[in-house]
Order: structure tokens, then sequence, then C-alpha cells
């Protein structure tokens, strides 16, 4: 597991008596400055509280002496994704909101043609289905604006028919309902056809490349495909109590429609990926990039599961295996864990120690105990250790002078120019109980039990006995009791017995046969992508760069921005406000796609075999991702959080049922009223996961990250 050091863990290597003309020093300073810039956004003072039951192990509350917070909570829940109504809001751009009663018109202009003094909702099913059916139809027209008039009749539909609706809650119900019933009219197989001539259309994509600037009309009508297409899978996939039964039937079919090749030789994300390297390779520069990686996200998120179906797939998997069941369930312990508090930055302690070296030496032996915060959440476990010696206060006095380092070495002074002293008096803080232990169940290799039986026989026989880990004769007693608690906790993965099946057909090929794979999405998946594997990894990357918040804008770089930019630049400052908003805000959702899926792909290949995710960790190395991530996290995090780049007056649904006030520059920059974005914490700890996975068990890569920092 990969350990990203707070800023007062660091400077403990700086704790040995390095003289200042010793050859290292250098080094030392170097590192020192480095890692001072790295966590000048991780200060005690920036760093948000996260409540009970939503703890995060990626950020961390301020704790002052006297128990209070600095800053607020945030009310954080990891998940598969945001709220239903958020995910659909994040589909528009704030450019598109003129598009909404332009599909409103071209719906009801044909619908009271056909259904004179109805409305929508008055209709029984069988008279909505036989409209649906009518505007398919319309659909098989040659007529090009002909057809995108229906499309975008068809996407009212999916917005919910807004206009016959009184508020939001409506609005998404009727938007679910029609979801449902244009899939089983097979709407969704019309669009794929169409959305086939659109990406095959040259004339388009020459025309895109003749312009010196694409807007967001060169992609109208890949913008409202992809919208309907969007709308049917999230709606879709989205499960409710309520649902009749028909509807988890549907759910289920269109889910082995999306994951296995139905209409065509390939599943459907494999027709995205290929329009993600289309755009990426400058063929098709306007390809509305946000409305496809959205898409892409999640068709694999239905398709291949979430968090918790790839936690079930995992208990089925060992089960298959003869494995013994998980331990635990890795999200579910963290939301049950305290937040940590890193304790006082430990750097300014070290300049002091370095500065009145003679002063520290008076002043070696004085004792003064200051109160020091939480600097783990571990150790709200171990306050209770039952292998701990009741009488261990002389010990730790003993252990601290020996150990003092920089915090024995400062006078009370010093250290409340840091900390501010402690009341007389405060009031009772309730304390919360936690389990005993530790909050993880302890892992061990196997690979572990041999290296310690290897060096333990190499100390007191002088010899190895290879990876027999069985024979404990000539051992000391201490050590066979070590032994045993170490099997107790030995953990067996599923790759563990993947890589010894592998290895054991590489040897035997012939009387072993030929090995079973099932046929499961992410394997059909793996299957599509392996042969341009490397091209898809390299184009999700360069988006990702491009919408990076401290990337600079290069004339080589890709321009994401063709799906927002409209067609008449902002002539007011108020206009150029709003615009400036909604280009962030896009930005923000790209990254908070090509790390959701991007993580999901290396959750279920891992699952799926161990190579097939080590194969596409390869390509993301080769690739730059680890730099990438490092570029990305090489800012204030804070900052990035607690953006308000949202405008919560055009959001969907709210813009379609609510009449909009007049925009000021005080309401653009006043954003929504929640203390963070959740779509940039939700991006953060999703790159943070993909580094870990990155670089865990692999030591050249965790160097990778010492190189690119320096």
């Amino acid at each position: 597991m990969l350990v990203l050091h707070t800023a007062s863990t660091f400077p403990r290597c700086f704790k040995t008596r390095t003289p200042r003309s010793h050859p290292c020093e250098p080094l030392l300073r170097r590192l020192e400055e480095l890692w001072r810039k790295g966590c000048e956004c991780w200060q005690p003072s920036r760093i948000p509280k996260y409540p009970q039951g939503c703890a995060s192990p990626f950020l961390t509350p301020p704790r002052s002496p006297q128990g209070s917070v600095d800053c607020p909570n945030l009310e954080f829940e990891y998940g598969d994704a945001d709220g239903h109504g958020a995910e659909l809001a994040e589909l528009y751009s704030y450019t598109e909101e003129p598009e909404l009663s332009h599909n409103r018109r071209c719906f009801e202009e044909d619908f009271h043609t056909q259904v004179p003094h109805r409305r929508w909702l008055e209709l029984d099913r069988a008279q909505q289905k036989a409209y649906v059916m009518r505007l398919l139809d319309g659909l098989e027209v040659v007529n090009r604006d002909k057809r995108l008039r229906v499309a975008r009749a068809i996407l009212y539909l999916a917005q919910g028919v807004f206009g016959d609706c009184d508020n939001e809650g409506d609005v998404l119900h009727w938007s679910r309902h029609n979801s449902f019933l244009l899939y089983q009219l097979g709407t969704f197989s019309a669009f794929l056809e169409l959305l086939n001539m659109e990406i095959e259309n040259s004339q388009a994509c020459s025309s895109a490349l003749r312009k010196p600037a694409i807007s967001l009309a060169d992609s109208t009508e890949l913008r409202v495909l992809l919208s309907v297409m969007y709308l049917m899978v999230e709606n879709i996939r989205v499960e409710q109590e309520t649902d009749p039964p028909e509807w988890k039937t549907c759910r289920e079919t269109f889910r082995m429609e999306l994951s296995f090749p139905v209409h065509t030789e390939e599943p459907f994300a494999l027709l995205l990926f290929t329009m993600v390297t289309k755009f990426c390779s400058g063929h098709a520069p306007h390809f509305p990039m946000r409305k496809v990686l959205l898409l892409l996200w999640k068709v694999l998120l239905f398709t291949l599961g979430g968090f918790e179906a790839l936690q079930a797939m995992k208990v089925r998997r060992r089960e298959e295996l003869g494995l013994p069941p998980l331990p635990e369930d890795s999200i579910q312990v963290v939301r049950g864990m305290r937040a940590a508090s890193p304790p006082t930055c430990a750097i300014e302690l070290v300049e002091q120690q370095q500065q009145q070296p003679q002063q520290q030496q008076q002043k070696r032996g004085h004792r003064s105990r200051r109160p020091l915060m939480k600097q783990d959440s571990l150790d709200i476990y171990n306050e209770r250790d039952p292998f701990k010696n009741d009488e261990g206060g002389v010990d730790e006095e003993e252990n601290d002078d020996m150990d003092s380092g920089i915090e024995g070495e400062l006078d009370l002074m010093e250290r409340d120019a840091i900390i501010p002293a402690m009341p007389a008096q405060r009031l009772p803080i309730e304390r919360v109980s936690f389990p005993k232990g530790l909050p993880w169940a302890p892992k061990v290799r196997q690979k572990d039990i041999e290296h310690f039986l290897e060096a333990s026989r190499n100390k007191f026989i002088g010899f190895t006995l290879g990876q027999d880990t069985e024979t404990l004769i000539g051992l000391p007693r201490p050590i066979h009791e070590s032994v045993k608690t170490l099997k107790q906790h030995k953990y067996v993965s599923i790759s563990d017995i993947q890589i010894k099946n592998e290895e054991e057909l590489e040897k035997c090929p012939m009387s072993l046969g030929e090995e079973e794979v099932q046929e499961t999405p992410c394997e059909v998946l793996y299957r599509a992508m392996l042969y341009n594997l490397p091209q898809y990894m390299i184009a999700l990357l360069k988006i990702l760069l491009a919408a990076a918040p401290t990337s600079k804008a290069k004339t080589d770089s890709i321009n994401i921005l063709a799906d927002v930019l409209p067609e008449e630049m902002p002539i007011t400052v108020l206009q150029s406000m709003k615009l400036g908003i909604d280009v962030n805000r896009h930005k923000e959702i790209i990254v908070k796609s090509i790390s959701a899926l991007l993580l999901l792909l290396l959750k279920h290949f891992k699952l799926n075999h161990i190579y097939q995710f080590e194969y596409v960790s390869q390509h993301l190395v080769f690739a730059n991702c680890i730099p990438l991530i490092l570029k990305f996290f090489n800012q204030n995090i804070m900052s990035y959080i607690t953006a308000k780049n949202s405008i919560s007056v055009l959001d969907y649904p709210h813009c379609t049922v609510c009449d909009l006030p007049e925009l000021t520059a005080e309401s653009l920059e006043a954003g929504d009223n929640n203390q963070f974005c959740w779509r940039n914490l939700f991006s953060c700890i999703n790159l943070l996961r993909i580094l870990n996975k990155l670089t865990k068990w692999k030591h050249s890569r965790t160097m990778m990250l010492v190189v690119f920092t320096l």
C-alpha cells in the first residue's frame, strides 16, 4: 500500500545528529525545501474535518489542543457517483441552456398536430407508445433537418417533458418513465445507428478541420444523440424501490445489450473509446468529449458494476476458488474511521533546532510535556491495547528522553509560539467508543512468512531451507509463536491463485490443456480493447492533461472546449463571467469522468485477471500517468475542492421549471450553498486511488514518485 507521509512525519529522517559539514547536508536541505512546497496546501488550518461515519483517509480534520475544529464539517460520502439529479445536470453546459426550450418547441409543434388539446401526461400507455413509434419512423427520413427535429422531440421526452411539470421531482420522475418507454420501443438501437452515421460523417469532420475556431454549433447532431443515450443509460441504471417488475427486467436486458455485442461486432463501450481516440488524433475535433466521456463512464459503471457489485463479485470469486471470505470491505471500513489530524508541521521545528543548538543543548534535560494532537487515526484503536503494561509510564518517559529529537529540545516559549497554551478548564468532550484493535484486518503474504523464516534461520542456525515454512526445528520458542501468528493472518488473494495457475499452464501446456475463460462483460471488453488499448490509455490521459487545473494552454494541445464555447463570444462582463464558470465546470466534469472510468477499469481488470490489470497499468505508466497525477496534485487542494464553479439557478432540472432570475455578478460568484464541490473531491480520491494501484508493490514506480517530485 502506498503511504503518503504528512508534513510532520517526513522530517523525522532529519533527527539524526548530522553535522553541518556532512556531505549529505545539501541533499537534506533540498528535500526539506521540496517537502515544504508540497505541504503548503496541507497545513492544519486549511484541512476540513470529516464527520463520524463519513471519514475519509485522504483528507484530515485539524484539531486544536482544546478539541475545537478550525473548519466546518464536510458531509461527504464516497460512492459510485453523485446524486441522480446532479449527474443529469452535469450533462448540460450553461451554454446549452437555450437548446432546452428549442427541444420543447420541436416536440410541441409535432405533438399538438397529432394529439390536439392533450398533454403528454394525460395520455395512457398505449397512446404514448403509438406517438413514440411515429417519432421513430421520422428518424428514417433522408432530410437531415427533419431528422434533427425529430431527435430533439425525443430528447425532450427523455428530459422529462418539463413543460408539463410543476417541480423538479416531477421532471426527474417523467424522465425515468419516458426513458424506460423509449428503450422498450427500440429507441436506443435507432440512435446507435444514427451515432455511427455521424461518426463516419466525413463532411462534418472536414468542415470542422477547416474552421479556425470550433464552437457549440459544430456538434449539434452529436450532442442531441449522445444526450438521449446518456439519459436512457443513467435513468435505467439507477434502481429505486418503487420500480415495477417490468422495469427490472428491462434493466437486466439493457445491461446485457450494452455488455455484449448484440447489434454490432463490438460492445458499445468500444465505440465510445474509438470516438475518444479519433478526437485526440485530430481527425474529429468537433466531437463533444464531455458527453462522450460521461456516457462511457456510465456505460462501464452499468455493465461492469460499481463498488458494491465489485465487492460481491470478489466474495463470489473467492468462494469458487476455495479461499476464505474477505475480512472486510475497505470502503466500509474507511467510512467507519475517524478522520486523522496531522500534528503541527515540524519543518519549522527542525529549523529552530538547527539555529539554536547551544540553547537546546542546555535545555536537553528539561522535560515539559505539551499537548500532542493525534497523528494517525490508528492511534484511536491502540489506546486500550491489551498488550500494553499499565505501568508503562516510566518506560514512556525513558523512551521520550531517548527519542526526544525535535520536541524534547524545545523550551516552553518555542512551543507556545507554535501551539497555543491550553486553558486551565475545559468543557467535557464526549468520547467516542471505537472497537479495540486495528481498523484493518492484518494481511500477511506467503513471501512475508518465507522472508521472516529465512532471516531467523540465518541468525539462529546458519542456513536456510528455501520456501519451507513448516520446519521450525532449531528455532527458539518466540520464533515459533511469531510464525504461528503470521500464519493465522495469512492472506491469499485471487491474484496469487491466477498467477499460480498461469505458471502451471506454462509448465505443462499439453497435459493441462486450454484454460476455460468465462465470458464476463469485463472479459469481452478487454478482448475488444486489447488491440488498441495503448491508444485508448494515451487518449484518455491527453484529455485529462488538457483538463487539469494546473495545465497551461498550449498551441499544440487538444481543444476540449468545442462543446462549451458559443458561436458568438461574450461581449459583456457578465457573459464573460458566466462563460468562465462554465469552462471551469466543464473541465472539472471531464476530470471526474476520466478518473472514475480509469479506476473502474483497473479494479475490474484486476479481479478478472491480474495480468490484464498489469498490462493496462503498464501502458498507463508508459503514458506518464504518474507524473500527470502528481501534476494534478501540484495545486492548492483545498481551493480545488471548495471551488464554486456552478450556477445553481441554471442547473437542470431547476432551470426548466423555475423562473430564472436576472443574473448578476454577485449571483454568479455565489455559486451553490455547498461547503465543497462533490465532483472535485470525488476526482481527487479517484486519482489518489489510481496512483496507489499503479505503485503498490512496485518499488521502481514508487521511486518514480521521488524522481518526479525532485
